[in-house]
C-alpha cells in the first residue's frame, strides 16, 4: 500500500536506532493484505550470556511484547479496518448513485419493449396488472395499520384527552375485532403453508441424501455396450447417422460460436448433418447466419440453413418444421443445441454410445456449465440455483426413476421416440418438458450424464433472467391442464402417476412458489399488524437457512452468497407465483415468449480455435453471394443503435416497502428474529426493485 512508504515509514528512519532501545528489534512484513511479525535476535544478545540472572531477565523481558510491537499490531489492524470502510463507502455511493440514475430515468416494467430486439412475437401486456394492484393495496393497509400501531403505542400522550379516550377505544375495538375475525384465519393460513414448506424441504433433503448416496456408491450411467473410439473408420464402432439442430432467432452475438462448436464434432462427417434452424425476422441477421454457413459448408461441414417464412409455435414449431424434411428418415438419432450452446468435440462419443443395444432409451441429457457465472451477482446467484438443479435433482431422478424434465438443449434424442410420443407441439411455452411427459407415458428411459458438459451463457441482466423464469415457470402450469387426463388414463404403474402428478408438477411446480410468496411476502408481514397470529423463529430462518445449506452444496465455492442466495430465492417468487397463476388460469402473459438476451462472451476465445483463418474468410467473404450483394448496394445512412435501459420493477419495490414496513412494526413488538428477516428481505426486494443485482447500463 501508498501510505506505508510515506508517513509511517519516514517515522522510522528518523527515530533512527533510538526506535528500538530498550525493546525488541521487529520486522513488519507488508504483503497486502496480510502482515505478519517476527523478532530478531539482537547483536549483543550473545554478550549477555555470562551476565547468568541479569541476562535471563533481559531475555524474558524481550521475548514479551512491549509498548512498540502492540502499538505496530494496532496501526496495522486500523489501516487494514480504514481500507474496508473505506472500500463500503465507495461501494455504498457506487450503489446510491446507480440508484439516482434508476428514479432519474423513470423506466419500469410497465413501459413498452420497443427496444428489445431479442422480443419475438407476442401478446401486448397491460401497463397495470392486478397483481400490482393487489400488491399495492396490501402496502397502503400495512402503512395504515403501522400508523394505528404507532399512534397506540404513544398511548395518546399527546392528543387531548377526548381524542385519546374515543382513540383508545377504536384501538381497542380494532384488537378484539382482529383476535375474533382475522387472527383466525390467517393462523389457518400460516399452518398450511408451513406444512406444505415442510413436505417441499423434506422432498429436497431426500434428493439431497439420494445424491449423497450416489456420490459413496460411485453410481453412473454406462454405455451396455462399449464403442470403439476410432472416429476415422465408421465401420470399426458405433457411429450411426446424428442429425444435429440449431435453433435460432435473432440471436447474432452467439451464431457464429455453436456453429463452429458443432461442425468441429469428433464424428465422421458422413455420418451427420447440421441443421441451422433460423427465425430470425431481422433480414441483416439472416444473411450473416446464411453466409457463416455457406463458410463451413465450403470447408467440407455437412451443414444446412433453414428458415421458415410462417414463424408460428415459437421453438416447437421450428423444431416440427425441421423434422417434417424428406431426409430425416436417413436419422436415428437427433442433438439439439440452442444457439449459445458450445459443445465439447467428444460430446457425440460420450451421449450416442448409450443407445447401443438399449431399445428403451429414448433421451440421453448432458449438464450445463456456464462461461459468465462470475460475471456479476445474479450469474453467481443463478449458477447456485442451476449446480443445485443439475447435480441433485435431473441426476437423482435419472439413476432412481429413469426419468426427468429435458432442458430443451443439450440432449440427444432417439428419433422414433419423438415421432412415438407425437413430435413437437406448440401447446405449451414449455416444449421440451412437454415431450419428455409425453414419452414417459409411452415407456421411453431417460439417461442424464452428470460428467459431461456443454458451455453456455446465464443472463446477465435481471430483466433478461425475470423474463425466463416467467416462461419456465408459467409453462408447466400451462401443461399440467393438458397433460393430467392424458397421465391419469395412461398405463404405467401408479407409482410413475403420483409422481408425475403430486412431485414433478403439484410440489415443486405449483407448491413451491405458492408457499414462497404467500408465507413470506404476505402471511409473514401480517404477522407482525396480527400479533394473535405467528410465526415460529424456525419457520422464518432455522429451515429456509438448511434449504439454502443444501441447495448451496453442489457449488461449494458459492458458500460466501448462501445468505443473498436465500433472500433472492424469495424475491423472486413475486415473479414465480406470477407466473404460476398467469399459467394455471390461462391470463394474458401465459404464452409470453421472449428470446433470452445472448452477450457473445464465450465466442471471444473459443472462435479463434474453431473458426478457419483469418486470411481465408477476408477470401471467403468477398466470395459470398451476400457480400457481393452488399458491395452493390449504396450505403445506406448509419442506423441508430437500440440503447438498453434499466428499470425499476414496481411489484418488487411495493413489496419491498411492505416489508420495511413490517420490520419498523416489529420494533414495537421486539421480535428480534423477525425484524432482521423483514429488514434484509426488504432491502433485497428494494435492490432488484431498482435493477441493482444484474448488469448496470450505463
Amino acid at each position: 500500500m501508498a501510505p506505508w512508504s510515506g508517513f509511517w515509514g519516514g517515522r522510522a528512519v528518523l527515530a533512527g536506532a533510538d526506535a528500538y532501545r530498550g525493546g525488541t528489534p521487529v520486522v513488519v512484513k507488508m504483503e497486502n493484505p496480510n502482515w505478519s511479525i517476527a523478532e530478531i535476535e539482537g547483536d549483543g544478545d550473545g554478550d549477555d550470556e555470562g551476565d547468568g540472572f541479569l541476562a535471563g531477565g533481559r531475555r524474558r523481558r524481550r521475548r514479551g511484547k512491549n509498548a512498540k510491537q502492540i502499538t505496530w499490531v494496532l496501526l496495522l489492524k486500523a489501516h487494514r479496518a480504514a481500507g474496508c470502510l473505506a472500500w463500503l463507502a465507495s461501494a455504498a455511493v457506487a450503489l446510491g448513485g446507480a440508484a439516482r440514475r434508476r428514479v432519474a430515468a423513470g423506466r419500469t416494467d410497465a413501459d413498452a419493449d420497443g427496444e428489445d430486439e431479442a422480443t419475438a412475437t407476442a401478446p401486448a401486456q397491460p401497463r397495470h396488472s392486478r397483481f400490482y394492484a393487489f400488491i399495492r393495496a396490501f402496502l397502503l393497509f400495512s402503512l395504515f395499520l403501522l400508523a394505528v400501531e404507532l399512534a397506540a403505542h404513544a398511548n395518546g400522550r399527546r392528543l387531548a384527552a377526548p381524542a385519546a379516550v374515543s382513540f383508545a377505544a377504536l384501538h381497542a375495538a380494532w384488537v378484539r375485532f382482529r383476535a375474533a375475525y382475522v387472527a383466525p384465519p390467517l393462523q389457518l393460513l400460516a399452518d398450511a403453508c408451513v406444512v406444505l414448506f415442510l413436505v417441499q424441504s423434506a422432498d429436497r433433503l431426500v434428493q439431497s441424501l439420494g445424491c449423497l448416496y450416489i456420490h459413496l456408491k460411485r453410481l453412473k450411467p454406462k454405455p451396455i455396450s462399449r464403442a470403439l473410439p476410432d472416429a476415422e473408420d465408421p465401420d470399426a464402432g458405433y457411429y450411426p447417422m446424428v442429425l444435429v439442430q440449431i435453433p435460432m432467432c435473432n440471436e447474432k452475438e452467439v451464431y457464429q460460436q455453436s456453429i463452429a462448436a458443432v461442425c468441429n464434432l469428433d464424428w465422421p462427417r458422413s455420418n451427420f448433418l447440421v441443421q441451422v434452424l433460423d427465425d430470425s425476422d431481422d433480414p441483416i441477421t439472416q444473411a450473416l447466419i446464411r453466409e457463416e454457413v455457406e463458410k463451413w459448408q465450403q470447408h467440407g461441414a455437412r451443414i444446412v440453413y433453414r428458415h421458415r417464412v410462417l414463424r408460428e409455435g415459437y421453438k416447437a414449431g421450428n423444431l416440427k418444421s425441421a423434422m417434417s424434411c424428406s431426409y430425416v428418415k436417413d436419422y436415428e438419432y437427433v442433438a439439439i443445441f440452442d444457439a449459445d450452446f458450445q459443445p465439447y468435440p467428444d460430446f457425440l462419443k460420450r451421449t450416442v454410445p448409450h443407445f447401443k443395444d438399449n431399445e428403451e432409451l429414448g433421451l440421453v441429457q448432458a449438464r450445463w456449465s456456464f462461461v459468465n457465472k462470475d460475471e456479476n451477482l445474479l450469474t453467481r446467484l443463478q449458477n447456485i440455483n442451476l449446480c443445485f438443479h443439475f447435480e441433485v435433482e435431473q441426476q437423482v431422478n435419472g439413476i432412481f426413476i429413469n426419468f426427468f424434465g429435458f432442458n430443451g438443449t443439450a440432449g440427444v434424442w432417439r428419433i422414433k421416440a419423438l415421432e412415438d410420443s407425437g413430435g413437437w407441439m406448440e401447446r405449451t411455452t414449455v416444449e421440451d418438458m412437454d415431450i419428455a411427459v409425453r414419452a414417459h407415458l409411452k415407456g421411453w428411459k431417460f439417461i442424464f450424464l452428470n460428467d459431461v458438459e456443454c458451455q453456455c451463457e446465464l443472463p446477465e441482466s435481471y430483466e433478461a433472467y425475470r423474463k425466463q423464469q416467467h416462461r419456465w415457470h408459467s409453462g408447466p402450469m400451462q401443461l399440467f391442464r393438458l397433460c393430467l387426463p392424458d397421465i391419469i388414463r395412461c398405463k404405467i404403474a401408479f407409482w410413475k402417476k403420483a409422481n408425475l402428478i403430486f412431485l414433478f408438477f403439484l410440489l415443486r411446480k405449483l407448491i413451491l412458489p405458492f408457499y414462497s410468496f404467500t408465507l413470506f411476502c404476505i402471511i409473514l408481514p401480517l404477522t407482525m399488524f396480527v400479533p394473535e397470529a405467528e410465526l415460529p423463529d424456525w419457520v422464518v430462518c432455522y429451515i429456509p437457512a438448511l434449504m439454502s445449506f443444501l441447495n448451496i452444496l453442489p457449488s461449494p465455492r458459492s458458500f460466501p452468497f448462501i445468505i443473498p442466495y436465500l433472500l433472492f430465492e424469495n424475491t423472486m417468487s413475486v415473479t414465480k407465483f406470477n407466473a404460476m397463476v398467469s399459467g394455471l388460469f390461462q391470463l394474458g402473459s401465459a404464452y409470453e415468449w421472449v428470446v433470452t438476451k445472448k452477450s457473445g462472451r464465450s465466442s471471444e476465445g473459443d472462435l479463434v480455435v474453431l473458426a478457419p483463418n483469418k486470411e481465408h474468410r477476408k477470401q471467403q467473404r468477398s466470395a459470398t453471394p451476400v457480400a457481393a450483394a452488399e458491395a452493390k448496394k449504396p450505403p445506406a445512412p448509419a442506423e441508430k443503435k437500440k440503447q438498453k435501459y434499466n428499470r425499476i420493477y414496481k411489484k418488487e419495490l411495493a413489496l419491498s416497502l411492505l416489508l420495511l414496513t413490517a420490520a419498523a412494526r416489529s420494533l414495537l413488538s421486539k421480535q428480534g428474529m423477525h425484524f432482521y428477516f423483514l429488514l434484509f428481505q426488504g432491502v433485497s426486494f428494494l435492490m432488484v426493485g431498482l435493477d441493482l443485482i444484474g448488469e448496470d447500463v450505463k
